[in-house]
């Protein structure tokens, strides 16, 4: 009867003009429960629910598929339903359908784990704690200090990271002063703490993780990222650590701390005793050949960059490989040219296939510095990648461009940029990058030229129309001008999500409410994106239907909770998700 039915189902998905559900793949007859109990009936319903999901009614076949989950009890099902509402991006369906789910299956560690995860995204953290706590319940106790250490990451994107904190603590009180969990318990309470801006409490439950368990890696790797001139306490707890059988990994992350703070000497030292401890572990060979260039110490930096070669040729190919092989490459360069042995230098640059690892190691770095207040040495780092082909150099400007946009250095990045126009004045690509930092810098009548020019160079550069356009519609000036641009940008990229996004907001800013909202609403449609989300949740803000409008910017939320245009807008409108 059963095989029948499926059979039957199929070719009536047929008839219907669902391709989709005939291929048998169908997410329906995947989710079907394979018991007796499944009788025509419940089949039928299921058709339904999946044909209204992909019709024009989404709300009323999550119904459905929801009520036959609770008819049969099929785990299946309910993982359905959540699916359903997490494509129809709507939080509080998903969270209705993971609770009933927890509801008929009170110790399934699946359905929990769904119902904490959506609180979350949903910013709903206060009520997160129980299904935290029932998480580690249900945890094998041998796997219960893990599925604890995992929390911290469980609450990353929490906009309110005091009140996250205060919930882990909540939720692992009863773990704290556990033999078998301490370690992991503190440890997790200090990375919120961090994450909260709660440093000196931060540093506190590292020391109690570790009074706890001294050969417990979770205190040591929160002391790590804790390390600080003024927080001393905190590279004492690395210390006690070591004094022990650390992991290799976790002495080398001392040394990459050392090497930050410009402690070198102390660095190399560690870097040795990983080496003599743990001569099979590549990356230590490295980090230590590297720094052994930096020192001049030619020899034994050769010695041991021939050593991580070695060792990283012996292993699978992988990006990791490939991009250490690159640097080691590199620093093989460099100790030949400081012997002025330049064919050899070039050698070794020729062995690097992709500049674009060598770029993206070196990029790495470098934001690593830009982020401690080191941006010359940062930029330093990047132009002092070779240059090979014309290709290499404009990857070196983009990364160099990137990293000061990224930590908001829009005057050196526009200089940057023109000094590469006036190289190459018929660029449009360079052009339209200067004219996005002139707009950052508010300089909009050089940002209108830069772009002028870009039309003039390249008529079907469409990004340059939209973003002429959207500037005037955003400053709310020249706006028939402005809808005129945005149009001709749909003539180049007609169905574009972004460009369409920009006509409608433009029409909002003109007071064409109702057009603004029909174009939002096709454009998030076809792209759910956190920047749309932010415009169409305003639409809908202005014209009343509020509550909407805080739906459309939850689910912005849970697409990137960083967006500045969605950040700016909720604080601009006063709103409390």
């Amino acid at each position: 009867m059963k095989r029948f039915l499926k059979a039957g189902l199929l070719l009536v998905c047929c008839a219907l003009g669902a391709p989709a559900l005939a291929q048998g793949t169908s997410p329906l007859v995947a989710a079907a429960p394979d018991n007796s109990g499944m009788d025509a009936e419940l089949f039928y319903q299921l058709l339904l629910g999946e044909l209204n999901v992909r019709g024009a009614e989404p709300a009323a076949g999550f119904a459905l598929i929801l009520d036959a989950a609770r008819k049969t009890t099929d785990p299946s099902l309910y993982q359905r339903a959540v699916e359903l509402a997490f494509e129809a991006r709507n939080g509080d369906a998903a969270l209705q359908a993971a609770r009933a789910w927890k509801q008929a299956f009170p110790k399934s560690r699946e359905a929990n784990r769904y119902v904490l995860q959506i609180l979350v995204a949903l910013n709903r953290i206060p009520e997160s704690t129980e299904p935290l706590k029932t998480e580690i319940a249900l945890a094998d106790a041998g796997d219960r200090a893990a599925v604890i250490s995992m929390a911290p990451r469980i609450y990353a994107r929490a906009s309110d990271k005091k009140q996250a904190a205060t919930v882990i603590e909540q939720a692992l009180a009863d773990y704290l002063n556990q033999p078998a969990t301490g370690a992991a318990a503190w440890s997790a309470v200090g990375r919120m703490r961090m994450a909260a801006g709660d440093t000196t409490g931060a540093l506190e439950a590292a020391r109690r993780g570790q009074a706890s368990n001294p050969k417990a890696e979770g205190p040591v790797l929160l002391a790590l990222e804790l390390m600080d001139p003024k927080l001393p306490q905190a590279e004492v707890l690395v210390r006690n650590y070591l004094q022990a059988q650390p992991l290799p990994e976790i002495r080398m992350g001392y040394a990459r701390a050392l090497l930050d703070a410009q402690r070198q000497q102390e660095a190399l030292q560690q870097l040795q005793l990983v080496t003599r401890e743990r001569p099979e572990f590549p990356e230590a060979w490295l980090a230590q050949g590297a720094l052994l260039v930096g020192d001049n110490q030619l020899t034994q930096a050769e010695t041991s960059l021939q050593k991580y070669i070695q060792l990283a040729q012996a292993q699978p190919a992988n990006e990791e490989r490939s991009r250490g092989l690159a640097q080691a490459y590199l620093s093989m360069a460099q100790v030949a040219e400081k012997r002025k042995d330049f064919t050899a230098a070039g050698a070794w640059l020729d062995r690097i296939d992709n500049s674009q690892d060598l770029i993206a190691a070196q990029n790495r770095r470098a934001s690593i510095l830009a982020r401690q207040g080191k941006m010359a040495e940062a930029r330093k780092l990047i132009q002092a990648i070779p240059e090979r082909t014309p290709a290499d150099a404009r990857l070196k400007l983009s990364a160099e461009v990137s990293l000061l946009r990224d930590n908001k250095q829009y005057k050196p990045a526009y200089e940057l940029l023109a000094k590469a126009v006036a190289a190459n004045p018929k660029d449009a690509d360079l052009l339209y990058d200067q004219a996005m930092m002139a707009e950052k810098l508010n300089d909009f009548p050089e940002m209108e030229k830069l772009l002028r020019q870009v039309m003039v160079l390249k008529p079907d550069y469409h990004h340059a129309y939209n973003a002429l356009g959207f500037s005037f519609a955003e400053r709310g000036v020249r706006l028939p001008e402005a809808r005129q641009l945005i149009q001709k940008a749909l003539e180049y990229a007609p169905g574009d999500p972004f460009i369409t996004d920009s006509l409608g907001w433009v029409e909002f800013r003109m007071g064409n409410r109702a057009d603004a909202l029909r174009i939002l609403q096709g454009a998030y449609k076809d792209r759910p994106d956190p920047e749309i989300a932010a415009h169409l949740g305003e639409v809908l803000w202005t014209i009343g239907e509020r509550a909407q409008a805080e739906k459309v910017w939850r689910e912005g939320m849970l697409l990137n909770n960083e967006n500045e245009t969605l950040l700016e807008t909720i604080k601009r409108l006063r709103v409390q998700l």
